[in-house]
């Protein structure tokens, strides 16, 4: 087979030759997800300022080993590091990865990702799981070997059915229903939140949300994981559905796992369209990604650029109310065209309203501004800027 050498953080790993990433290359590596580790190792760095304590990590899909390399060398107060994959090339290149790293911290076995966390002896301080796909099976598991006071970091790929495109899969992974509005992959976010938390209270266990982004192909979510029977039920009240209305845009959060949710749209009488149950918590934790932020300018990584853009904009709309509007969206709803986002924008500041940006999306607008008084804003924008070039 052959292999060459790349350059990623503070390490260097010997990959293998392939044209194609998928699930059957020999061995996996993925080099877009590049930044989705510079993420992890920042979140994970500032996670570890936050605790009294040395941690342990599992990496249950080590592929090459990059994930467990790069945390050994790039984060401090890492004691221990166990890397897992099934497929024995990859536990035999991850070894050897971290011979060439002179990495002595890090154990690489070749297991499943659930008997991996169940054979542990003693829970671990982080959990990632990255797999090629879905998560939803890892579930369960990474709730029961998360130590309270934990980390847990976990992706999916199938953004197709967290987002709506492909109905069944969602409601089969997650028991959920998807929706196919704009704010769609805000909704993979929540889905993938609420089924984290249904497996959590199972062991008296809740999750606060520090980081989530949806990028490229794939939805990640970073969740401290604390314990408590009481607060457990308490947070599953952060659980509910969030109704549509496709005519006319309005939308609505219902709390409850059974809750009463109206039929159709208060305000044009439509029937609306209702997605869930998702989570209705916060996704996102303003002062932690403060942290972040700092952290990354510390830190030695490639994407750091990119990485901080995002950063600052998940910072922007950490506490802003859920959902957001696409300009695009309501501009076709009144049969304009689209003024500039940034003179929208400016409008609903001046108005004392909450208004950001979303990192979901390029033409999407985070505001807390009535949908009515939004529409009739974007009117007037619009109005103006045509007497203006008149």
């Amino acid at each position: 087979m052959d292999t060459h050498i790349i350059e990623e953080g503070l390490v260097k790993i010997e990959v293998p030759d392939f044209e194609k990433v998928s699930a059957k290359a020999p061995v996996f590596y993925n080099p877009v997800m590049e930044m989705n580790r510079d993420i992890s190792v920042v979140v994970i760095n500032q996670y570890r300022k936050l605790v009294d304590h040395d941690i342990s990590i599992c990496d249950a899909f080590g592929g090459t080993g990059i994930r467990g390399a790069r945390y050994s060398k790039e984060i401090q107060g890492v004691n221990h590091v166990v890397v897992g994959d099934v497929n024995p090339l990859a536990v035999e290149i991850a070894r050897s990865n971290m011979e060439l790293n002179d990495i002595s911290n890090v154990e690489v076995e070749k297991n499943d990702a659930n008997i991996l966390l169940q054979s542990n002896k003693g829970l671990f301080d982080v959990v990632d799981i990255d797999p090629f796909g879905t998560p939803a099976m890892f579930l369960q598991s990474t709730a029961a070997n998360i130590r309270p006071g934990g980390l847990i970091c976990i992706s999916a790929t199938d953004t197709s059915a967290l987002c709506g495109t492909y109905h069944d899969p969602c409601l089969r992974k997650y028991g959920a229903e998807p929706q196919k509005t704009e704010y769609c992959h805000e909704n993979g976010i929540r889905i993938l939140a609420a089924s984290m938390a249904r497996n959590l209270a199972v062991n008296q266990k809740y999750l606060h949300i520090l980081f989530s982004h949806s990028t490229e192909h794939y939805m990640r979510i970073y969740a401290i994981v604390k314990r408590g029977g009481k607060k457990t039920n308490q947070s599953l009240d952060n659980i509910g559905f969030i109704a549509h209305c496709p005519e006319c845009l309005h939308r609505e959060t219902i709390h409850g796992y059974a809750p009463s949710i109206p039929e159709n749209c208060p305000i044009c009488g439509a029937k609306y369209n209702v997605a869930g149950p998702l989570w209705l918590g916060d996704i996102g934790d303003k002062e932690f990604l403060e942290g972040m932020i700092n952290m990354a300018e510390s830190l030695k990584l490639n994407k750091k650029d990119d990485l901080l853009k995002l950063f600052h904009k998940c910072y922007d709309e950490a506490e802003g109310p859920i959902t957001f509007y696409d300009i695009h969206k309501i501009c076709k709803n009144l049969k304009i065209s689209s003024p500039k986002i940034n003179d929208v924008i400016d409008e609903i500041a001046k108005r004392g309203y909450f208004i950001s940006r979303t990192h979901f999306k390029l033409t999407g607008m985070r505001t807390d501004m009535p949908l009515e008084e939004l529409k009739q804003l974007i009117l007037d924008v619009k109005e103006e800027k045509l007497g203006n070039d008149a």
